[in-house]
């Protein structure tokens, strides 16, 4: 069998990650950067807590020791996933918007409308729903590619600006269109049973969303990995430039890069209300658009790698909850550590360094054998 038949097979492709340092070390650094922010938790709790032992026992193993959590993990996945596939399509283009947020909650209030007032049999009422979402989050994802292409605008800042005029745009929505005034608290009207998407275990919450977003996960996959659209994003996020010189119609490429984005995050928002509502009861925006970075980043733009990172952040997440319900550290002190996961993988210094080492060692490992063959050190190949 010839090495290029080997590496094709499932154990030829694991060897060749564990031998190929260039894929290697950006992983170490995503398992140093997951394995830290644990044990920075367990540090924390002991600095804090009356009983560190058993917080830290519930931090780690809670969300396994019921099966309710298990299933609460999995619910969290959901939008962590599709906020985290949003974010892998945009950092694969090289750039750093974050209207994914607008996208997801306006997308829910778009679903809540439709749940309300648009009659449809049950599953093609979702259905239409989170299409709706999907289109209208689509459109809103192309405000910051827009801003940039026709006015060089930061792509951050104007997402970052526009989330809170979104924001206020959906509140203004529910509160004077959608409201149900029979309710004291800011509610909308209680949705159509046909909007509900169907539980997948009786008697919990889990929903059919968990099964959409994991074929998502597929088709988001394939679109940047098997299709043309998606290795021109890939290639104007490596080389702008080139990408241009090739032929690329750059501002195109931007475009549906961040309709493609836009409209996973309205999907999310549409998929959570139909999935754990029976109204829009939402009195913040629930800002999934940092947690999919998160996600984004610790799956290394890779959305394969998207539901592991979900799952890490949710368990992570539960258990924080787990522990706080029953001990005396706070939950928001998940905040800290999702800081620290942050801080390691946005910092390129380390692969860097681990790269130069390398590098430095090839050199030096090339001169002496130069100088051992009576060559010219800068003439070894």
């Amino acid at each position: 069998m010839s090495d290029g038949t080997r590496t094709k097979t499932l154990p030829g492709k694991v060897g060749l990650f564990f031998t190929n340092r260039d894929a290697l070390e950006p992983a170490l650094v995503t398992l140093f950067a997951a394995v830290f922010s644990l044990l920075a938790g367990v540090g924390l709790i002991f600095l804090v807590s009356k009983e560190p032992a058993q917080s830290a026992r519930n931090f780690l193993l809670g969300p396994f020791l019921r099966t309710y959590n298990i299933y609460y993990m999995m619910i969290a996945m959901v939008p962590l996933t599709f906020t985290g596939l949003a974010l892998c399509i945009i950092y694969q283009s090289k750039h750093m918007s974050l209207i994914v947020d607008s996208s997801f909650y306006i997308g829910a209030v778009v679903a809540t409308a439709a749940g309300i007032h648009v009659a449809l049999p049950a599953g093609w009422h979702p259905a239409f729903a989170m299409l709706a979402a999907g289109i209208t989050g689509g459109f809103i994802g192309l405000l910051p590619a827009i801003l940039k292409i026709r006015w060089r605008a930061n792509e951050l800042v104007s997402s970052l600006m526009l989330n809170y005029v979104f924001y206020f745009v959906g509140s203004f929505v529910i509160l004077y269109f959608l409201r149900d005034r029979n309710q004291t608290i800011l509610s909308s009207l209680p949705f159509r049973n046909t909007f509900l998407l169907p539980r997948l275990i009786p008697n919990t919450q889990l929903h059919a969303g968990f099964i959409v977003a994991a074929v998502f996960v597929v088709l988001v996959s394939v679109f940047l990995y098997r299709t043309k659209w998606g290795y021109e994003i890939r290639m104007i996020g490596a080389n702008q430039k080139f990408a241009a010189y090739a032929g690329l119609s750059v501002p195109t490429v931007i475009l549906y890069s961040h309709f493609v984005s836009g409209f996973l995050g309205g999907m999310g928002g549409a998929i959570e209300m139909a999935g754990l509502y029976k109204a829009f009861i939402w009195q913040m925006n629930p800002s999934y658009a940092w947690d999919g970075v998160i996600v984004a980043m610790l799956a290394r733009k890779n959305p394969k790698f998207v539901p592991l990172s979900a799952f890490f952040l949710a368990y992570m997440r539960v258990g924080a909850d787990f522990m706080s319900r029953r001990g005396d550290v706070a939950f928001e002190f998940i905040t800290l550590l999702q800081g620290l996961i942050i801080l390691i993988l946005a910092s390129d210094k380390i692969v860097n360094y681990f790269k130069a080492r390398r590098l430095q060692r090839t050199a030096l490992a090339r001169t002496a054998e130069a100088r051992a063959a009576g060559a010219p050190a800068g003439g070894a190949e």
